[in-house]
């Protein structure tokens, strides 16, 4: 045959040829975590349709010609799980305080690729990002289908006020000080703390952090002061609403966390020196908890290693360290709203699951705890008409794990299927 017509005949055999069926992606589930109801169920099939949820029905379904199944019968298949709390930027160690010195943006942001996939393939397929400067690019980047990692809200820089413990230049040389700005996360005043929720506007972050009260890796004397006005974050939380923004307040010490309580912010990250009355005003004003014990049980962990942190730092990881876990129990049994948070970047990324075993051990049920990931993460990031259930015409974010974490919690730690978007991160 001739050359153009052999070249004719294949085109017109690519033309007539059906085009493959793309069909629905099947999991059939041994167990199913439904978390809007509170329940576990056995023997749920899950259909997706892409990016969404197509149906969920009951019994093991083959589905049809051309659906791909994927076998989880020995598995507990729950909603993407979401941590209210992560710095996916970094990963503190013993170098973190030369670091500060020697590494660039870039640096960071290529170490956040590795951070955010592996925060990913650990089950979590959102987590809202508090501080750090690549993290807006690095959202972008895994949104576009880049990079794989979660589904990313972030704030940006944190908002603090001058020697606050987001103050970049803590403990610097005097002649490496450049007094920083509103624009680079430092205020003083109602006038600058609103400059600088215009400037993350500007910046496109997804909500605000701000500082309350001292921290524990800051190199500052104190881990608990009070360290905004609340005029300071009323200013700051009123300027949010504008432009659509929820605050996130850091807070250790009850003063600081009371001010930011009553000034109207979203949740309260750590709480370790929360009291009674502030108890009471979260639960009067709907205020939200992130516990984030896993960063108490690593820094004080680390306290214990000669020369790891800086002795400032090593005295408050000793005293603040060990008291989240227990601030946490009482949180829980006075009905304080809680959204599940690790601060991971302080510990590993990918050991997030590991804080479901510190919230079980400390008196919250499992399916609770499963819940203050799912559930109630999405609402307290106003996403829960699309995240934090399996349900029809929401994200189609699905995770497993093999075993019951019903029965054994750890389950939590091993993932064996992770779904965001429809697309099949890990299977088994």
């Amino acid at each position: 045959m001739h050359s153009t017509a052999r070249a004719f005949a294949s085109l017109m055999f690519i033309v007539m040829m059906p085009a493959p069926s793309s069909g629905a992606t099947v999991l059939q589930c041994g167990r199913f975590v439904d978390a809007g109801a509170g329940r576990v169920l056995t023997s749920v099939t899950v259909f997706v349709d892409g990016p969404t949820i197509a149906r969920v029905e009951p019994g093991l379904v083959s589905g049809g010609a051309g659906d791909t199944v994927v076998d989880l019968r020995a598995h507990t298949c729950m909603p993407g799980l979401i941590d209210m709390h992560v710095h996916l930027t970094h990963e503190y160690t013993e170098c973190a305080q030369v670091e500060r010195f020697t590494l660039n943006a870039s640096d960071y942001a290529y170490r956040s690729v590795a951070f955010a996939e592996r925060t990913l393939l650990a089950g979590f397929t959102t987590v809202r990002d508090l501080g750090g400067e690549p993290n807006v690019a690095l959202r972008n980047a895994v949104g576009a289908g880049l990079v794989k990692g979660p589904r990313i809200f972030t704030s940006g820089r944190s908002i603090a006020t001058t020697g606050g413990h987001a103050d970049p230049t803590n403990s610097v040389r005097d002649d490496l000080v450049k007094q920083p700005t509103p624009e680079e996360g430092v205020v003083n005043g109602v006038d600058e703390a609103r400059r600088a929720v215009r400037q993350r506007y500007k910046d496109g972050a997804d909500l605000i952090k701000i500082t309350a009260t001292g921290g524990v890796l800051s190199v500052a004397s104190s881990g608990q002061n009070a360290q905004f006005t609340e005029d300071e974050i009323r200013a700051i939380v009123d300027l949010s609403k504008d432009y659509g923004f929820r605050v996130a307040a850091h807070a250790h010490g009850a003063e600081g966390m009371k001010r930011a309580i009553r000034a109207g912010v979203a949740s309260i990250e750590h709480g370790t020196y929360m009291d009674d009355e502030a108890m009471s005003l979260m639960k009067q004003r709907g205020t939200y908890y992130v516990p984030t014990i896993i960063a108490g049980k690593w820094v004080e962990e680390k306290s214990r290693i000669p020369g790891f942190f800086p002795e400032i730092v090593r005295k408050k990881a000793a005293e603040i360290g060990p008291l989240i876990q227990e601030t946490f129990a009482r949180a829980h049994k006075a009905g304080v709203r809680i959204a599940f948070g690790t601060d991971s970047g302080v510990s590993a990324h990918g050991d997030n699951a590991r804080e479901f075993g510190y919230m079980v051990q400390a008196g919250m049920p499992p399916l609770a705890a499963i819940r203050a990931a799912t559930v109630d993460a999405a609402t307290l990031l106003g996403q829960e008409s699309r995240l934090g259930t399996v349900e029809a015409g929401k994200l189609s974010d699905v995770v497993a794990v093999s075993g019951d974490p019903m029965n054994d919690i750890t389950a939590m730690t091993r993932v064996s299927f992770v779904m965001k978007n429809g697309v099949i991160y890990k299977r088994p």
